[in-house]
């Protein structure tokens, strides 16, 4: 495999930055960006067998659009990580800020530690395509808020007004919450078998990302987990239709 293209990031403008990402991108399939300090929409759209490492920090929008590549950060990053992306794998060795997964369609988001407020808003699916945010930490408010589809796994504690709006999808949770924190139209059950493959896959696969950084506190199986889903797929039928 051919060693990977450094680039130094540090003082360059975020359209730079990116332009730079982008011509190494078409010679080459792997890019390690270094001193990263809040430059914007770093990996947006890229197509699957490229993938990114960062070093640093990146800003707003990093894997907007993403398309089936992977990118690493070596550290925190900034709001609407993956923003619709279609498919691939961000992996995020620290903490995120808020909705992480807006309208995501696909693809894998795994945070070590903790996301911000809105993680997951407006994630949908389709056929195959399942997207899937895992979060070894805890979560803001709002979690999952307007989902439509695909899963969320919360290893900590999660924030107030989770899942608000919720029409599709699954929210699996370490941690019970109190019954007056499930919202109206919401369900909140223990898992049963049938999520356990799934949900030991997800488990399995950040343990795998960030093997010997995370407690020994966290769980390895799905055993003991809480799942909350909406009664049903139209809550609001009844507000426009007899």
């Amino acid at each position: 495999m051919a060693e990977a293209i450094r680039i130094d990031a540090a003082g360059k403008e975020y359209k730079e930055l990116n332009q730079e990402v982008r011509a190494v991108l078409a010679e080459a399939d792997s890019v390690v960006l270094e001193g990263v300090l809040a430059q914007r929409y770093i990996g947006c759209a890229i197509p699957a067998g490229k993938s990114i490492v960062v070093n640093g920090v990146p800003g707003n929008d990093m894997a907007c659009y993403m398309d089936g590549a992977s990118i690493e950060v070596c550290g925190n990053a900034q709001d609407q990580v993956g923003n619709t992306m279609n498919d691939g794998t961000i992996v995020i060795h620290g903490r995120c800020g808020d909705a992480a997964g807006y309208a995501m369609r696909g693809g894998k988001i795994f945070v070590r530690e903790d996301v911000g407020w809105r993680v997951g808003i407006i994630m949908k699916e389709y056929q195959d395509r399942v997207p899937v945010i895992v979060i070894g930490g805890n979560a803001g408010g709002f979690l999952g808020e307007y989902m439509a589809g695909g899963a969320i796994v919360l290893m900590g504690e999660a924030g107030d007004y989770m899942a608000t709006g919720m029409c599709g999808g699954v929210i699996y949770l370490r941690n019970k919450i109190d019954d007056e924190k499930v919202g109206d139209g919401l369900v909140l059950e223990p898992v049963d078998e049938g999520d356990m493959p799934f949900l030991n896959g997800l488990i399995a696969e950040y343990h795998e990302h960030f093997a010997g950084e995370v407690s020994e506190d966290l769980p390895k199986t799905g055993e003991g987990f809480w799942k909350l889903h909406a009664a049903s797929s139209r809550p609001y039928a009844s507000m426009y239709a007899h």
